[in-house]
């Protein structure tokens, strides 16, 4: 499957942002986009490798199930991403897209596991309120994250920005540490070996699952 210049991924994502941007002051559009370059220009953040050895880990689903990253990759390729929470328009609009792949996905031998520091039981309204099959994963304090070296703690200025716009992520995610995880998409292969890594510091941006599909037809 060969990628447009402009898939609806794309087009998706680029009409929230055109929302967001009605929705919000110029100056709070501003202030996010600066928090980006920022984080970008930090070096923080940057994500393993291609080529490196995926950390494995166990971790529960929006139905408490424990699930192990390396009992999945045992049976083939697992496509993990790592999204921000259910508060996050982009993050379900990215979820959404990868869940109309999915039957794509496991055609190819490959499976997705989806993870947040959110608590589980946003994680299930996550999973109801997107239609989702895949499991959805509660990353609390973003333990797992850090250990695949995409986690940011957001400045004082955004997080005042954040509770003017009613998102606490302490009642979120738990925890007082205001901390995220990057948006990412890592394909690890049957070795644990990552062959794909997108790691965006711009929430507004994701992987198109075309390009997952891409990446699993030449494994």
């Amino acid at each position: 499957m060969k990628n447009s210049p402009l898939s609806p991924l794309h087009f998706e994502l680029d009409n929230a942002t055109k929302q967001m941007e009605k929705m919000l002051t110029p100056e709070t559009v501003t202030m996010f986009e600066q928090s980006i370059i920022q984080l970008r220009a930090s070096g923080l953040a940057t994500g393993l490798k291609v080529g490196t050895k995926a950390p494995d880990f166990s971790l529960k689903d929006q139905n408490g199930t424990n699930v192990t990253l390396f009992d999945y990759t045992a049976h083939g390729p697992v496509i993990l991403l790592f999204y921000r929470g259910v508060w996050c328009p982009f993050c379900n609009i990215t979820l959404r897209a990868y869940q109309q792949a999915s039957e794509l996905f496991e055609a190819s031998g490959a499976r997705i596991l989806a993870i947040s520091p959110q608590s589980p039981d946003y994680s299930t309204t996550m999973q109801t309120n997107n239609s989702i099959s895949f499991p959805v994963l509660s990353d609390t304090g973003n333990k797992v994250a850090s250990r695949y070296n995409i986690v940011f703690e957001l400045s004082e200025s955004i997080r005042n920005v954040y509770q003017s716009l009613g998102i606490s992520l302490d009642d979120y995610n738990g925890d007082s540490s205001w901390t995220l995880p990057l948006p990412t998409t890592f394909v690890i292969d049957r070795t644990n070996i990552i062959r794909l890594a997108y790691i965006e510091a711009d929430y507004k941006r994701r992987l198109e699952p075309s390009k997952v599909l891409d990446m699993l037809a030449s494994l």
